[in-house]
């Protein structure tokens, strides 16, 4: 399976003109960001919270700011 995604296609053309490959691009990361590491993030912080409230020790990030 990974062999298939790893092995160089052949180039396509549209009436001559030799068309570009796809390739990730800075958009295509932001919104891989937003669509995984955001839901990630706020669930981490929401379960440092909630460890927080029921224990009263903290072990989050802003524990070395306050």
């Amino acid at each position: 399976m990974l062999k298939k995604f790893l092995e160089k296609r052949s180039a396509q053309t549209v009436m001559g003109y030799k068309l570009k490959e796809p390739r990730p691009t800075w958009l295509a990361g932001f919104w891989a960001a937003v669509y995984f590491g955001l839901p990630f993030f706020l669930f981490t912080v929401l379960l440092d919270i909630a460890i927080e409230w029921f224990t009263g020790n903290c072990y989050g990030l802003w524990c070395y700011f306050q």
